[in-house]
């Protein structure tokens, strides 16, 4: 979940600022007009923009010293033969212990299987994402090359080079032992793209990134948007009914905006992502699918923030998701109301939840999407958690 939470949590961390006048990012998920004004604030000596600044840099310290990350580094081989194809575990997939050899793997739901974190290709992409992401707004923020330096190597080692570029495809993402050897499913590994994203944009105009670059990695983006498009495991994953063809759609949209097709992004938000709303929720704002899950809780927060940051990309292309309602009175809205009183403790959550319910990433979302609804009160969510309003929500004024 901290994973998923990342694009709320550092798009709001994202308002630090101490160099020169900068011009507006275009950035998707962060607001560049926000970015832009509160650097501003900054250079002029705002304590509460200083401080989150002093956070940023602190994480931004870390992302230095970590990388660069490939698919090329994993031991094992994916079927095609090719250690640049990404390759992943199912992580609810065990062996099965009536059977010699394990196979074919039975599914535990909720349950990782260890096995899960032996290829390292989710979780390198997943602290590309977040590393990107952060060294991009600390560039933007300070002007300091060595952040933007950074990024862009991080960047040409996944995307570019040659030895060691990723396949855009995810052909063997999330494979079954005995059964299968990608799936779908394994879409969802890489849900977090459009972070890096922003992350690209921050660093477009930095000197650390050439023009020959920043289009080789658009170009990427184009072949990975076209095999998530036509291929039958990316179409099969267009298929789904719960969080995972939310996050589809939050790729898809992503790489459409990213590769400058708007049009397209915005024919995908309304042929898609309107009739998800319409069947992934009910009208009193519960998501069935996600209930059904043995992380009921984990994965109704998942499936919602997924849907808000469509919300947020749509804004790029005019639309209005955050007050959208369908034919049949689903709306984003009514979702958030809906979980409000459990995170508040008000209610008690009665279906599954195998682990621990953990309210931090709700309240987060919740934050960050308040100023869409003045007449939501979470006043009373913000002190039952104990919790101050994030330091880096504040930079974007509660907006990504």
């Amino acid at each position: 979940m901290l994973v998923v939470l990342g694009i709320f949590c550092t798009s709001a961390l994202s308002n630090p600022a101490v160099g020169s006048d900068s011009p507006k990012p275009q950035t998707f998920l962060l607001r560049g007009e926000l970015l832009q004004s509160n650097k501003a604030k900054i250079k002029k000596g705002d304590p509460a923009l200083r401080k989150a600044l002093a956070d940023l840099v602190s994480e931004a310290a870390k992302a230095l010293a970590k990388g660069p990350y490939s698919v090329t580094y994993k031991t094992k081989v994916p079927p095609s033969g090719d250690k640049h194809d990404y390759m992943s575990v199912g992580p609810y997939w065990w062996p099965d212990s009536s059977k010699t050899d394990g196979l074919p793997y039975i599914r535990k739901d909720g349950q990782v299987n260890p096995e899960r974190y032996s290829i390292k290709d989710a979780d390198y992409h997943t602290a590309l994402c977040e590393d990107v992401h952060t060294l991009g707004l600390a560039w933007f923020f300070t002007d300091d090359k060595k952040y933007s330096d950074h990024a862009a190597r991080l960047l040409k080692v996944w995307f570019l080079d040659p030895q060691t570029r990723m396949n855009p495809n995810l052909n063997f993402g999330q494979a079954i032992p005995g059964k299968m050897d990608g799936r779908g499913i394994g879409i969802i590994d890489t849900r977090n793209l459009g972070k890096l994203i922003d992350g690209v944009l921050l660093v477009k105009d930095s000197k650390s990134l050439p023009a020959a670059d920043y289009k080789g990695i658009q170009d990427w983006y184009k072949a990975f948007f076209n095999w998530m498009t036509t291929s039958p495991i990316g179409l099969d994953e267009a298929d789904e009914f719960n969080n995972h063809g939310t996050w589809y759609d939050v790729q898809v949209v992503s790489m459409a905006l990213f590769t400058g097709q708007p049009d397209l992004a915005k024919k995908i938000l309304n042929e898609q992502t309107k009739k998800r709303i319409e069947s992934q929720l009910k009208e009193d704002g519960s998501q069935p699918h996600e209930l059904a899950r043995t992380l009921s809780w984990n994965y109704s927060q998942m499936n919602l923030i997924g849907f808000f940051v469509l919300a947020a990309l749509a804004e790029k292309v005019d639309e209005d998701l955050f007050h959208y309602v369908s034919q049949g009175g689903k709306s984003l809205k009514s979702a958030l109301i809906w979980m409000l009183p459990f995170a508040e403790k008000k209610k008690e959550w009665k279906t599954t939840q195998i682990k621990p319910m953990q309210p931090d990433g709700f309240i987060q979302l919740a934050q960050a999407v308040s100023g869409k609804y003045p007449d939501v009160d979470i006043s009373h969510l913000i002190k039952s958690s104990g919790k101050n309003e994030n330091s880096l929500l504040l930079l974007t004024n509660g907006i990504f």
